[in-house]
C-alpha cells in the first residue's frame, strides 16, 4: 500500500485548488474530446529491433469488452499496427476473470497468449508461481521505466526483478446529483465531507412512499460504495494485510466501529426495502445515479463516462472527495488497476515487448485516457494540459493523492475468502461486528502462518 504523493500531483494541485475543480465541473458540458490518433506525438528514439524476416502475430487477451472500452482498445491495436511492418496484434475479449483462467490453463499447456491485461495488486503472486515473463531483462536495454508513477512502478516487482508495466489505475470519490440537493435544500456546492454529513444529507434525500416503500435514496453506503471502500477509509487508508503481511489490520476499533456504522442504514431503512429497492437498479439509462433513484455514489473516475453518455444534463453532476471518517481523519480512497504483461512461455517475447512500450508510451496513453477519464501510469500523459481541461479528469488525477493500492501478499494472494464470508454475515445479521471481524483475523492470520 502507497500513497500517492508524487512531485506531479502536487505541482498540478498548486495550479488548480480542489474547490476550483469542484466549480468548474457544474459547467462540464464539453462533448467528448476529439479523436487523436495514438503514435502521432513525438516520442524518444528507440533502440533498434532485429525484426524476424516473416511476419510475427500476436494475441492481445483482454476484458474490455462494453460499447465504450472495446472501441478504444481496439483503435489503439489497429494504430501500433500500422505504425510498424513486422507485428500483428488481434484483439481478443474475455469477460473479467474468465480470461486470467483460460490464460492460465494455456501457460500451464505451453501455449499462452503473447500479451495479456491483468489486475495490477496480484503481480508478485504471477511472478513466484512463475506464469508471467520477467521483463528486467527487457528494461536492462531499453528501460522506460521513468514514464510511470514511482508507486505504480514498484508495485510490479518482485525479488527485485519487473514482472509487468503498469497500464493503467483509478481512484474512488464521491458523484452526487446537485439538482436533488437543490430540492432537499441543500447546498449543491457543498457535497458532505464527513460520514456523519453524508448520513444527514442522505435522509433529507430519501423519498419514502406512504406504503413505506423507498422510491429514492441520498445514499446506501453498501449499495453505492461497498463496505471494503468505506473501511479502508475508516482504518487510514491501511490495507486489509500488509504487502509483506507483516501486518494484519482487520479486528481494529476503527473497523468495528465502521462496520456498525453501515449495518445502520439496512437498520434504520430495513434490509428487506433495501433488497426490493436494489433490484430496480439497471445500466446506461436505468443506472440508479442517473435515473434519478440515487442522490449520491461513491465510484471510480471512469463513472463519468457513463454520466456523460446517457445523463440527460451532466451539468446536474457534480463530484467531490470520499468523505472522512471523522473530521480530519483523511479522505482516503482505494486504487485499483492493471497491468500489461507477457505471459509464460509466450512465443514471441520480443515483439511482444515492442507491443508493452507502444501501449505504455505517450500517444496510446492518451487516447485511452481522453475517453475513458481513466487514471493512467504515463506519469506524463497524467498532467497533459488538454487532459486538464476537463474538470472531472483533473479532480482524478488530484484524488490519486489521497488513494492507496493494497497489493494481495504473496502469502496470503486469497485472504479475502476467509474474510468476506465474515463480513456478510455480520451484514446478514448471522453474527456481531465484533465476532466477524475476530473471526477473520485469525483466520487471515493462521493462513499466513501455514504459508510461510
Amino acid at each position: 500500500m502507497k500513497k500517492v504523493r508524487k512531485s506531479a500531483f502536487m505541482l498540478m494541485a498548486s495550479v488548480m485548488s480542489l474547490s476550483a475543480l469542484l466549480a468548474a465541473c457544474s459547467g462540464g458540458n464539453a462533448e467528448k474530446p476529439a479523436a487523436e490518433t495514438p503514435g502521432s506525438g513525438t516520442t524518444a528514439e528507440q533502440p533498434a529491433v532485429d525484426k524476424p524476416k516473416e511476419k510475427v502475430e500476436l494475441e492481445f487477451w483482454t476484458h474490455w469488452g462494453s460499447t465504450t472500452r472495446r472501441p478504444i482498445i481496439e483503435k489503439i491495436v489497429s494504430d501500433f499496427n500500422g505504425s510498424q511492418d513486422w507485428i500483428t496484434v488481434k484483439h481478443v475479449f474475455l469477460p473479467y476473470g474468465e480470461g486470467w483462467t483460460k490464460a492460465l490453463a494455456q501457460i500451464a499447456a505451453g501455449n499462452p497468449p503473447d500479451v495479456i491485461i491483468h489486475e495490477i495488486a496480484k503481480v508478485a503472486q504471477r511472478a513466484d508461481k512463475n506464469q508471467v515473463e520477467n521483463l528486467s531483462p527487457f528494461l536492462a536495454k531499453d528501460d522506460i521505466s521513468g514514464r510511470f508513477h514511482e508507486y505504480l512502478y514498484e508495485a510490479m516487482k518482485y525479488n527485485g526483478d519487473v514482472y509487468a508495466l503498469p497500464f493503467n489505475t483509478d481512484t474512488r470519490f464521491l458523484f452526487y446529483n446537485k439538482k436533488m440537493f437543490a430540492e432537499a435544500g441543500l447546498d449543491p456546492e457543498k457535497p458532505p465531507t464527513t460520514w456523519a454529513e453524508m448520513e444527514e444529507y442522505a435522509k433529507k434525500l430519501d423519498v419514502i412512499g406512504a406504503d413505506g416503500k423507498i422510491e429514492r435514496l441520498g445514499y446506501h453506503p453498501l449499495l453505492a460504495g461497498g463496505h471494503e471502500m468505506f473501511m479502508l477509509n475508516a482504518g487510514g487508508g491501511k490495507a486489509w494485510v500488509s504487502a509483506d503481511a507483516k501486518e494484519v489490520n482487520i479486528n481494529t476499533p476503527e473497523h468495528v466501529e465502521a462496520l456498525k456504522w453501515l449495518l445502520s442504514w439496512n437498520e434504520r431503512l430495513g434490509q428487506q426495502n433495501v433488497e426490493t429497492f436494489k433490484a430496480t437498479f439497471g445500466s446506461k439509462t436505468n443506472e440508479p445515479l442517473i435515473a434519478g433513484k440515487l442522490a449520491m455514489k461513491v465510484e471510480n473516475g471512469t463513472f463519468w463516462t457513463q454520466i456523460r453518455d446517457f445523463a440527460a444534463n451532466r451539468d446536474d453532476f457534480g463530484v467531490a472527495p470520499m468523505p472522512e471518517f471523522k473530521p480530519g481523519s483523511g479522505h482516503h480512497s482505494f486504487s485499483g488497476g492493471f497491468t500489461i504483461e507477457i505471459p509464460k512461455g509466450a512465443k514471441h517475447p520480443e515483439a511482444s515487448w515492442e507491443f508493452l512500450k507502444f501501449m505504455t508510451d505517450y500517444d496510446a496513453q492518451k487516447y485511452w485516457a481522453q475517453f475513458n477519464f481513466d487514471n493512467v501510469a504515463n506519469k506524463e500523459v497524467a498532467l497533459d494540459e488538454d487532459l486538464l481541461k476537463d474538470p472531472v479528469y483533473a479532480f482524478s488525477v488530484q484524488n490519486l493523492e489521497v488513494s492507496n493500492l493494497t497489493p494481495a501478499p504473496v502469502s496470503a494472494p486469497d485472504f479475502q475468502t476467509l474474510l468476506n464470508p465474515e463480513i456478510e454475515a455480520a451484514i446478514q445479521g448471522q453474527q456481531s461486528p465484533e465476532d466477524a471481524l475476530a473471526k477473520a483475523q485469525k483466520a487471515v492470520e493462521d493462513l499466513i502462518a501455514q504459508n510461510q
